[in-house]
Formats: structure tokens, C-alpha cells, sequence
């Protein structure tokens, strides 16, 4: 943004304003520096059945410093869901459903920039809430439409928070200081993974349809609803565009696949936009400008992992997603198939294939040296380093993890202090 500066009247006047200002601003910028010092970067790990996050070091060796509960207000939302039936039905429906059996509490998280909360998106309780680091209450909660929220962004400036309410077809954007709406935008079927773009100009949404059905065989694709990409601006949240990957499968023909878009990652230039589809062990590269998807990667299959497609979970063979900061490798979360691999860019070429138990998500390390996902199947965090593609080191966590995320705490946090 430009700069206005008032005009003085006198040199004098000049002169005595650079006085008063030179120590403000010193002591301002003395002031950030010790705010930025007196923060930690951390990964958050959602362990989604047990309402819990796990806060770990972002890097090394990536030791456990604290956990929070996700769900201090789990009496109050289940007198509520209790008293209505509606939402009973659908509380019941999430944990036979998506939730395998289990309650869906913590799918995705982002804290403050100034690491004094930590905003969680909670499926069965249908909403978002802040948590306060320091204490673990509620410091305020946003019901989504619908019946169930989903997965979340966080701007470029970490003051919005956009969240999937999956059941609505609706995205919300919320200030993440209040909590209040900011802003919403109408979706494809079912909304699912969220990302800003780095410039925070624009959000772009990808609709994975109804995964909850048994019609999966290619020739049924046409039941699980419309899935497409949408793309609004971050300001006025009009829709810029839309995306719709059939089209662009059919055109190299793809008929067979789903254009049901899961996690997703740009290319550091956002030139090119690299995504997982329903039931694909493996993902595509789409090049923005041509409007057209210029490449494919097929990934090994797992003998033990049935080809029968109502098997997978949720209609995800492979999900999880993340790049090398530098842009220079991937890294694939295998789900169905048990195992994390490391891929060149440039090249295809994949690495070593990594044993991991249902990895479900795939992130980087605070030093952009790993690529760190969850084991859900084994309810642990494993890194694996992008250069070699090895494995470098497991940490036990809770029930299910899924979304890791990096953040921020205070230097000396350990955990919300006992009320």
C-alpha cells in the first residue's frame, strides 16, 4: 500500500517530529522483534477420534511438547445434538459414515499469528472453534450451515480462516481473531479441501462429491454429484471460476477416473496445480494457463489393498499431498496402499517406496526439509526427508491423526496450564 506522509509546515517542525518519532519507531520494531521471539514454530496434529491435538517441534526430532483438548465443550454440543433430532441423525450418520465408527472431533487446525489460540474445525459438532492456548477454553464458536465442517485454509496474512461446511455445499470465511463471518460462497457437492492463494487474492475450492455410497464402479461416477473446482475472489467472494475435471480427463482419455478433486498443491509460481482424484493411486499435474492437465502419475499398487473400490476409505485411494518449498519434490500419502513416497518434480521419478499405516495426510517441516504425515492407522507422525526419500523419524501421538499443520505457541509452552 502506498505511504502518506503529512507535509510539515517548518523545518523546525520537521525536525522535532523525526525526534519524537525515532524512538517510537525504534522501540516498535524492538517490540516485534521480541513479540517473533517469543514464539515457537510447532506442527499441530489433529488425532480426529479422540478430540485431542498433539503440538510437536517443527523440525528434527520432532518431539512432542504439548497436547490440548480439542473438545472441553463436549457435554454442552452433546446436550444439544441430543435434544435435536436432526442433528442426532446426522451426529449418528458422520461416526457409521466418514468416521468409520468413530466420532469425527478435530479434522483441521490453524493457529493465531500471534500463537495465543488455535482454531479447530470439528466435523460431529458441526463448527469452529478457537481455543486459548494458555488456558484450553473456548474462546468463541462458529456453527457452520449444515451439519458438518470440514477442511479449513488460512490466508497469506494468517487473519482469515475459511472452512468447508460440507453438508450445505458452503465455504465460510471467518475472522480468525472473532470468530465472525466475514464472507461466504456457494460450492460443487460436498466441499472439501481449501487454499488461498499466496498472494491471498483468491480461494480456490475443490467439491469431492457423496463418498459415502457404495456406487462406485466407473460407470455409477454420475451419482456422486456435481465436483468441480470453485474459485472466488478472497475479497468480494464472487465466483471467478470454475473447474470441472471431467472434461480435462476425458480430453486425454481418462474417462474411467473421477474428477472428484482431493488434497491439492500449487507449484511455487501457482503456474501449475497438482491434485489426487477419488479411487487413484497417483495424481496429475494441470497447467493453469493451457486450462488442461499435462501430465499423469501413476503410483505402485499394494498387493495386499483390494482393487475393490468400496473398500477404500471415503472413496480416497491416495490422500494426502505436499511440495519441497523449493519446488522441487513432492510427497504422496499412499492411504489405501500403506506406504509415502517422495517424487521428482521435474521428472516423475519416483523414490522409495515408505511403509506407513493409512498415511491420511501429507505436509513439510518448518525447515521445508521433510515431508511429514500421519499415520492414521498407526496413530503416529512420520517424517521423511525430501532428499533421500527415507524415512528419518516416527513420533507417537493420539486416535487417528490426520491434518498437521504448521504454527505457532509461546517459547515456553507445554500445554494449557491447569485451571
Amino acid at each position: 500500500m502506498p505511504a502518506f506522509r503529512p507535509r510539515h509546515l517548518c523545518s523546525v517542525a520537521a525536525a522535532l517530529a523525526l525526534t519524537v518519532a525515532a524512538p517510537a519507531t525504534a522501540a516498535t520494531a524492538a517490540g516485534a522483534a521480541s513479540d517473533a521471539a517469543a514464539l515457537r514454530e510447532v506442527l499441530f496434529v489433529g488425532n480426529n477420534w479422540d478430540g485431542t491435538a498433539d503440538v510437536i517441534r517443527s523440525t528434527g526430532d520432532f518431539a512432542k511438547i504439548g497436547r490440548i483438548d480439542v473438545i472441553p465443550d463436549k457435554a454442552a454440543r452433546m446436550a444439544e445434538i441430543n435434544a435435536d433430532p436432526i442433528k442426532w441423525i446426522y451426529f449418528q450418520a458422520i461416526r457409521n459414515g466418514v468416521g468409520e465408527g468413530h466420532d469425527q472431533f478435530a479434522d483441521d487446525m490453524y493457529s493465531t499469528p500471534d500463537g495465543t489460540s488455535v482454531v479447530v474445525s470439528r466435523p460431529s459438532f458441526a463448527d469452529v472453534v478457537s481455543l486459548d492456548l494458555a488456558t484450553g477454553a473456548v474462546n468463541w464458536r462458529f456453527p457452520v450451515s449444515g451439519y458438518r465442517a470440514d477442511h479449513m485454509a488460512v490466508s497469506p496474512d494468517g487473519k482469515r480462516v475459511a472452512v468447508s461446511a460440507s453438508t450445505s455445499n458452503t465455504v465460510h470465511v471467518l475472522d480468525i481473531v472473532t470468530g465472525k463471518q466475514v464472507g461466504s460462497f456457494a460450492t460443487g457437492d460436498k466441499p472439501h479441501e481449501n487454499i488461498f492463494t499466496k498472494d491471498g487474492k483468491y480461494i480456490y475450492n475443490m467439491a469431492i462429491g457423496d463418498v459415502n455410497t457404495s456406487l462406485d464402479a466407473p460407470w455409477l461416477d454420475w451419482t456422486k454429484g456435481d465436483r468441480h473446482i470453485t474459485v472466488v475472489d478472497a475479497t468480494t467472494f464472487q465466483q471467478v471460476r470454475t473447474i470441472d475435471m471431467r472434461q480435462r480427463l476425458d480430453a486425454i482419455g481418462l474417462g474411467d477416473y473421477s474428477d472428484a478433486v482431493r488434497p491439492a498443491v500449487f507449484s511455487p509460481d501457482e503456474s501449475k496445480l497438482y491434485f489426487q482424484v477419488s479411487f487413484f493411486n497417483g495424481f496429475f499435474e494441470y497447467d493453469l494457463a493451457t486450462d488442461r492437465i499435462t501430465r499423469t502419475k501413476t503410483l505402485p499398487k499394494n498387493p495386499a489393498t483390494s482393487d475393490d473400490r468400496t473398500t477404500f476409505v471415503n472413496d480416497s485411494r491416495h490422500h494426502g499431498l505436499s511440495m519441497k518449498p523449493d519446488g522441487s519434490k513432492l510427497c504422496v500419502a499412499g492411504t489405501m496402499d500403506d506406504y509415502a513416497v517422495v517424487v521428482d518434480r521435474a521428472t516423475f521419478q519416483q523414490g522409495p517406496l515408505v511403509s506407513a499405516s493409512k498415511p491420511y495426510w501429507a505436509t513439510v517441516s518448518g525447515d521445508g526439509r521433510d515431508c511429514v504425515i500421519s499415520e492414521s492407522g498407526a496413530d503416529q507422525v512420520t517424517a521423511i526427508d525430501f532428499a533421500t526419500g527415507q524415512k528419518v523419524v516416527s513420533v507417537p501421538v493420539g486416535d487417528h491423526p490426520q491434518r498437521v499443520r504448521l504454527g505457532h505457541v509461546a517459547a515456553d509452552w507445554t500445554g494449557p496450564r491447569a485451571s
